[in-house]
């Protein structure tokens, strides 16, 4: 790459170290939890406060899925959608934010997150998703009159009855103009319990024997108690001594019949009802209404009518008094459809041919609406004919859908033959005439059906275009139904076959059925047969053809990559999966073009393999297996390569490494994916640009010695420029050449959150992440690496690389050589942070953080570490969370501890001197995070009174594991 002198300055800038972690691989499981940055709307009623998360409808849902494990895990959520089926919300990701804008009441439900890393089993957590909404109230009247009692009075009980959807449960109130009505103040006045109808939940108010107070304007509040921000809601009823239901009336009253083409025009005029109600259309079956008809109050247009636009159409008038009052009106558009034809011989004799003296019958059927309008007419030649003795002409009753007419012709004569026709139309025009022409002749034959010889049994192959034909004759020639042949029952109950274009029947008027681009599932057995109708109403003549389609071989794998070092010694497989023909199979192992081996299948053989002993340069290539037939060939390909798998970025690491300067440091850390697969990795090329700019920068990472399975590698990039973001490319080299490539992106996060969410620090920069020394305590916090450190130090005390398990790696501990006395203390404070207030006050109660870090307590003289909380007000107050003291052997471990500050706070950590010099304390990758711990640790302390015994929560690792750094 070429560059100039500023470019040079900044990649100069942008360098670092590599170090590494031999030892224990840091391959993990996946493990998960769900966090939601954005606060429920209704955390008092929320009971389980990490299991449902209550939103208002139209808000946007965003839950984030936390997920850790190496390789990093990939992340899918699915909604359950009833029972325990599921439904994948999205593909598998890797941001693990689930985000629903303008979320519905019909996406609540139980959202579960799973990560899957191929490590053990996938991690699965889950949130309940419960979406709050209210509908508007609808105040429904219905009235009850009594009979007559003893003539003195008349009594009549009006009911109100209010429903609305809401959740949660909806509370109503009642007013009276601008009284409130309540179950005991008005004697008139009976309120009952809510209960649940198909319009949702119910109130119903009931005014016993009607009072001139009653006739009254009435309100219903709907409520849930303005959770979520969701207001109340109102309906109100006017009640007067002339509210009543009304009544409807539509013109026309008698189904309309109208010709293709015309304007329906509906009419609906409502009488009676206070308050007046309101009129709509629809169609039965919730069916739309026509795109082109228009509504105009209580008036339906529909221009130019279709046949597929009659129906039943209902006009609906509500008021809310009673039920809603509707009445329908059919509308028939005129039309003429499906016409058929059939011969009936005469059925007492044996044969069904033709023949002089015999009775003949001619049938033709036509669907007409409206059924009562079609009519017939029979002609001869081309002229009209009437019934008579020998020519009886019949017609089935109109009411029955389709209509049919019969000519017999009894004892049939010569003078006979000719052309009958049968003419349908309707009574009142509006749709054109179909007519259907029979011969009747000494020709006329019923059909017979068969296969030309030789074409029973058809072969052909994959691709090719295939006829299928059955030789029909008779006069009238009907029409050929071709269709599959189930060949067992079944296969036949899961899916019965159907023809090539997916029907199960297809028509055919020269009994050819030809197939395109023939495919071997359309192997089988395939019937023709005579149509019932257009020919003789004889038991349905029919015949079989077979067809047989061959293919060439189907393989396994058809590509597989196969990366090998030099010197090794691998196989090749290749699988036959099925083939037709399947004899005379052979195979043929090539290297590019060079031919390696042949051979040929035995009868119980479905696989061939082909092995490299010791695998050289020249081995390196595209091996290709094709296995033929007489119709072609199948290939297995399989790519030799010594290519590099792709490095494994390692995102559970503390990264960002904080500078007080208009600089930062990442520290970029990654396993390589199978290192033993191919021959050693010689380095890596590191390239990245920041995300503004198209230009990369490249440097190449020397790697000596082999790299483990697991092991983990660290390189720390300093001097980038804040607040970019960087994109990092990480590419393995082997003697081979480069291997696979790996991307992530790596972003500046300022380490003091005004509203704190997360914080972390490895001490790798020496701005120590903004941690102080606090004034008050006998010595420092020193910040050390094993790489660094003063070979003379005190033996048998402190550790030998740090959290990660690396001699380059930085940590902070305390020295406690000369001069250092029996109970000296150092303090280390973290950065002031201030809680979320807005989050607290929604809760009513301080908001939790996860306090997190790794220690070393290793030596005979081991004093004591402890964690404070201080928090600012008229006094400066120090609590203690955590305390351990005494030897905890050579291995960093893990501590976590809740807190939940009140207002502003820094953490302040301190180490004390033991009775002698093997004391030496170190901590490491201190974090604090919003939220509970993961697990709650039993070691939180609520006072300053002296803790008891400490019961640790820790994640440390035995020292035969211990990450052991080593020299690079």
């Amino acid at each position: 790459v070429k560059m100039d002198a500023a470019s040079l300055l900044l990649l100069c800038l942008l360098t670092g170290s590599l170090r590494a972690a031999r030892g224990q691989g840091v391959y993990a499981p996946p493990t998960v939890r769900i966090l939601h940055p954005r606060q429920p709307c209704n955390l008092q009623e929320e009971r389980y406060a990490e299991r449902v998360f209550t939103i208002r409808e139209g808000a946007t849902l965003e839950l984030q899925c936390l997920v850790t494990g190496h390789p990093r895990p990939q992340v899918r959520w699915t909604k359950t959608v009833g029972g325990a089926s599921e439904r994948q919300v999205g593909p598998p990701l890797h941001n693990e934010t689930l985000k629903i804008g303008n979320i519905s009441r019909h996406q609540g439900g139980r959202y579960y997150c799973k990560a899957d890393n191929g490590l053990g089993s996938p991690a699965i957590h889950s949130i309940r998703v419960d979406v709050y909404y209210l509908d508007d109230p609808v105040i429904w009247v219905h009235q009850s009159v009594g009979e007559m009692k003893e003539q003195f009075y008349f009594e009549r009980t009006v009911f109100l009855r209010c429903a609305a959807n809401g959740n949660p449960p909806v509370r109503y109130t009642w007013r009276r103009g601008h009284e409130v009505l309540s179950q005991g103040s008005d004697a008139g006045v009976e309120i009952y319990e809510p209960f649940f109808t198909q319009q949702g939940e119910t109130k119903i108010l009931k005014l016993k024997n009607l009072r001139p107070q009653d006739y009254a304007e009435y309100s219903c509040i709907s409520s849930v108690r303005s959770i979520c921000g969701i207001r109340d809601k109102i309906a109100h009823f006017s009640l007067t001594n002339q509210t009543g239901v009304s009544s409807v009336k539509l013109l026309p009253e008698e189904p309309l019949v109208v010709n293709p083409g015309q304007t329906i025009t509906l009419v609906c005029v409502a009488s009676g009802g206070e308050p007046p109600p309101r009129l709509s259309w629809l169609r039965p079956g919730g069916e739309e209404l026509p795109e082109r008809s228009a509504v105009n109050g209580g008036t339906l247009t529909i221009p130019a009518a279709t046949v597929e636009e009659g129906g039943a159409y209902t006009c609906l008038a509500t008021n809310n008094v009673g039920g809603p009052v509707k009445k329908s009106v059919s509308v028939l558009v005129r039309g003429l459809r499906k016409a058929r034809f059939w011969i009936t011989p005469d059925p007492y004799h044996n044969d069904d041919n033709i023949q002089i003296g015999r009775e003949v019958k001619i049938s033709c059927q036509v669907e007409a609406t409206p059924p009562e309008e079609l009519q017939f007419v029979w002609l001869k030649n081309g002229r009209p004919l009437r019934s008579s003795e020998r020519m009886v002409i019949t017609h089935t009753d109109a009411s029955v859908s389709p209509g049919t007419t019969n000519l017999d012709i009894i004892d049939l004569k010569f003078t006979d033959f000719g052309t009958y026709t049968c003419v349908a139309s309707m009574a009142n025009g509006g749709s054109p005439e179909i007519s259907i022409d029979v011969n009747i002749s000494s020709t006329t034959v019923p059909p017979e059906l068969s296969v030309p010889r030789g074409r029973s049994h058809l072969t052909a192959q994959e691709g090719d275009t295939v006829d299928l034909q059955c030789l029909v004759s008779g006069k009238p020639k009907p029409i050929l139904l071709w269709s599959r042949v189930e060949e067992s029952s079944a296969a036949a109950a899961v899916a019965p076959p159907t023809m090539p274009d997916g029907s199960a029947q297809t028509e055919s008027y020269d009994g050819v059925l030809r197939i395109s681009n023939v495919s071997r599932d359309m192997s089988g057995t395939y019937r023709c047969q005579t149509s019932q109708y257009n020919g003789f109403n004889v038991k349905p003549r029919e015949a079989l053809i077979h067809l047989v389609v061959q293919f060439p071989p189907v393989v396994e794998p058809t590509f597989t990559e196969v990366r090998q070092a030099l010197g090794r010694a691998f196989s090749l497989t290749c699988r036959l999966l099925q083939a037709h023909p399947a004899r005379l199979l052979r195979y043929e192992w090539k290297l590019g073009p060079r031919l390696l081996t042949v051979g040929q299948f035995g009868h119980q053989r479905d696989d061939t393999t082909y092995t490299v002993k010791a695998l050289n340069r020249e081995g390196y290539g595209e091996y290709t297996c094709d296995i033929t037939n007489e119709v072609g060939a199948g290939r297995c390909t399989f790519l030799v390569t010594g290519k590099a798998y792709a490095p494994e970025f390692y995102y559970d690491a503390r990264g960002a490494l904080w500078q007080n300067r208009p600089r930062y440091g990442f520290k970029l850390q990654w396993t390589q994916m199978e290192p033993g697969a191919v021959d050693r990795i010689l380095a890596y090329r590191l390239g990245f640009r920041q995300m503004s700019q198209s230009r990369w920068w490249e440097q190449q990472i020397p790697i000596e010695g082999t790299i483990q399975k697991g092991e983990l590698l660290t390189y720390n990039l300093t001097e980038l420029i804040k607040p970019e973001s960087y994109l990092v490319r990480l590419t393995p080299i082997t003697r081979f050449g480069e291997g696979d490539t790996t991307e992530r992106t790596i972003s500046y996060s300022t380490p003091v959150n005004p509203h704190l969410k997360e914080f972390q620090c490895g001490f790798e920069e020496e701005a120590i992440c903004l941690f102080t020394q606090d004034k008050t305590d006998e010595f420092d916090w020193t910040r050390h690496s094993a790489a660094t450190r003063n070979t003379k130090y005190t033996p048998n005390t402190g550790p030998s690389s740090d959290h990660n398990g690396s001699k380059q790696g930085y940590y902070m501990y305390i020295e406690t050589s000369r001069p250092r006395q029996d109970g000296d203390k150092a303090r280390l404070l973290t950065p002031t942070f201030n809680t979320n207030s807005r989050s607290s006050a929604s809760l009513g109660h301080s908001p939790a953080y996860c306090f997190s870090f790794y220690y070393h307590m290793y030596g005979k003289h081991i004093g004591a570490l402890s964690v404070f909380l201080r928090q600012k007000g008229p006094t400066v107050t120090d609590t203690s969370v955590w305390s351990l003291s005494g030897n905890q052997g050579d291995r960093w471990q893990q501590a976590k501890v809740n807190i939940q500050p009140s207002t502003a706070f820094p953490v302040l950590i301190e180490g004390v001197r033991g009775s002698g010099i093997e004391g030496d304390i170190a901590i490491d990758d201190v974090a604090i995070q919003e939220g509970q711990c993961t697990h709650p640790p039993s070691n939180n302390l609520r006072s300053l009174a002296p803790p008891p015994a400490p019961h640790l929560w820790l994640l440390g690792v035995p020292l035969s594991m211990a990450l052991i750094g080593f020299q690079r």
